[in-house]
């Protein structure tokens, strides 16, 4: 396993490095520049300090000298570079907001499988009852509704019929758990809504295949019990499907945290990076999205090893 887990590594390395010229690069591409928000923050400029502030940010290079310097830092000092606003580093600035996204992103993935496995699995115990008709519409409805309209309807309205709206103002986990937790709950339903409503689809049909198996049939044979059956025989092997369906929609869960973490002012990566799309920061852009795609190709590779334990026929080589 252990030369398996080193191939994945430096099979990353050409990914990351192409996900790195190309957010490089496209971010450049964006409408307005920096030196234009700059000279609109700071009152008028002449032509001859937009030079110089131009030069001072190192943006009069070439962009591919410029690819090749924030590479440089990169490999020898293991440095994404410094904000071109504030001069604070890039990985400092990750650091301080990661924690928001992380539990944002945990609790919205244990609200999906909390509500999708139990559901999945009553659905295809009990198929075509009219709880499997409602389980199977309540999946296509979680599909269906876009989670930037829902957080939006679940910031509005609160606010209108009961004068309740989410806190502006982060509430620490260390300071105040029952807050924290509050705060973070709503935007963790919205999240996890559309990865419960996959994984139900998919939780049921592995089910209901698994269950028509032979072995299946003998152990029920065999007088086992309802809830031997489904957890010592069939979970386990219809967990492998569904693993995959939550590794493909740990991106959209990712991607997600951008619209939720602005539509509920949550301090997080996600409203970072629109923060830095606002100010043309291409620094901090290009290395927050190059933390995304580290963090991706590492929930790959857990999820790939994560097949060797629920099935020990499969090997790593």
């Amino acid at each position: 396993m252990r030369n398996y887990i080193i191939k994945r590594f430096l099979l990353a390395i050409p990914v990351l490095f192409l996900v790195s010229f190309i957010s490089f690069l496209f971010v450049r591409i964006i409408p307005g520049n920096i030196i234009d928000m700059m000279v609109s923050d700071q009152g008028f400029l002449t032509q001859m300090d937009k030079l110089k502030i131009e030069q001072a940010l190192g943006l009069n290079k070439p962009l591919l000298t410029q690819y090749g310097i924030w590479l440089r830092n990169i490999f020898l000092h293991g440095s994404l570079g410094n904000s071109l606003w504030d001069k604070l580093p890039v990985t400092d600035k990750i650091l301080a907001r990661l924690p928001v996204t992380l539990e944002l992103a945990v609790l919205s993935l244990i609200i999906s499988l909390i509500i999708s496995l139990p559901i999945g699995i009553y659905s295809a115990l009990r198929q075509d009852t009219v709880g499997d008709y409602f389980a199977r519409s309540f999946a296509i409805l979680c599909v269906a509704v876009p989670s930037f309209w829902l957080a939006t309807l679940l910031v509005v309205f609160p606010s209108i019929w009961w004068g309740w709206s989410p806190p502006l103002a982060l509430i620490p986990f260390s300071q105040d758990p029952i807050g924290n937790l509050g705060m973070f709950i709503l935007p963790s339903i919205v999240l996890g809504m559309g990865m419960a409503g996959m994984t139900m689809r998919m939780t049921r049909t592995m089910m209901l295949e698994v269950l028509r198996q032979d072995y299946i049939r003998t152990a029920w044979a065999k007088g086992l019990s309802e809830r031997a059956v489904v957890i010592r025989h069939t979970l386990k092997n219809a967990l492998i499907p569904v693993i995959t369906i939550i590794g493909m929609g740990v991106p959209n869960l990712i991607g997600g945290t951008v619209i939720v973490e602005t539509i509920f002012s949550l301090p997080g990566l996600g409203r970072l990076i629109i923060e830095a799309t606002e100010t043309r920061d291409y620094t901090l852009i290009t290395g927050v999205i190059l933390f995304f795609g580290a963090v991706l190709v590492v929930i790959n590779l857990v999820v790939d090893l994560t097949y060797g334990f629920l099935d020990p026929r499969i090997s790593y080589k």
